[in-house]
């Protein structure tokens, strides 16, 4: 069966997922995350992408980026990869990739649920500068980052926003849902309602939600 193209749409966010191959490392410390933020930062602006989130950890990255354009998010992932694997073989030597095939990535709904992926790759439980928590919840600006409008909307001040992502990111998300939304990204889904995906569907002219497993049932008479 042919492989589906990837699901990516300009204007929306998408959560990017992309491995290490066989479960390697890709970070042995703070100077190969400061690369890898350099080799983003650059491709970022090159292809109008925004950077909502980060977590650079040690075996996966998980990213939530917005393209500009239909293949900014293809063009920035193959720029950093290019970038980053020379930069960690001149470091660490080796050769060949670091990663586990091509990164996989879901289109997320705007709302609620952007506003839970968000808190899925803030959240991650790593260092704390491995990640974007501290841009949003601790005031520590990162001009990597662009917060997206949902997370403007959590207060009035600063304070407020940072004081209420606090809370978010301490509540988290339920693991039924995570679980699902990551098995989505792994996939090339979308994370999101039944209306979204039908809209995604209608857009991108491809499935966005997996087909039932098994024939389809018969119509009985």
């Amino acid at each position: 069966m042919a492989r589906l193209p990837r699901l990516t749409l300009p204007g929306h966010a998408h959560w990017v997922i992309q491995r290490g191959h066989g479960g390697s490392r890709v970070f042995a410390d703070e100077a190969d995350r400061v690369a890898y933020r350099a080799a983003l930062r650059e491709a970022a602006a090159t292809e109008q992408v925004q950077v909502h989130a980060l977590a650079l950890l040690d075996t996966e990255v998980q990213l939530l980026l917005r393209p500009g354009t239909a293949t900014g998010l293809s063009r920035v992932m193959q720029a950093v990869g290019r970038r980053y694997v020379s930069a960690h073989h001149r470091r660490h030597g080796g050769s060949g990739t670091l990663w586990e095939g091509r990164f996989r990535c879901a289109l997320v709904e705007a709302g609620a649920t952007l506003l839970e992926v968000l808190c899925l790759i803030d959240g991650q439980p790593a260092e704390t500068d491995a990640t974007s928590l501290a841009h949003r919840a601790a005031g520590t600006a990162d001009t990597l980052l662009t917060n997206p409008a949902e997370y403007w909307q959590l207060g009035n001040t600063p304070f407020d926003r940072q004081a209420a992502w606090r809370r978010r990111v301490a509540e988290g998300v339920p693991s039924q849902r995570a679980d699902a939304w990551r098995r989505a990204a792994l996939g090339g889904w979308v994370v999101g309602s039944a209306g979204f995906s039908a809209q995604v569907t209608a857009q991108a002219a491809r499935p966005a939600t997996p087909r039932p497993r098994g024939r389809p049932r018969q119509q009985t008479t």
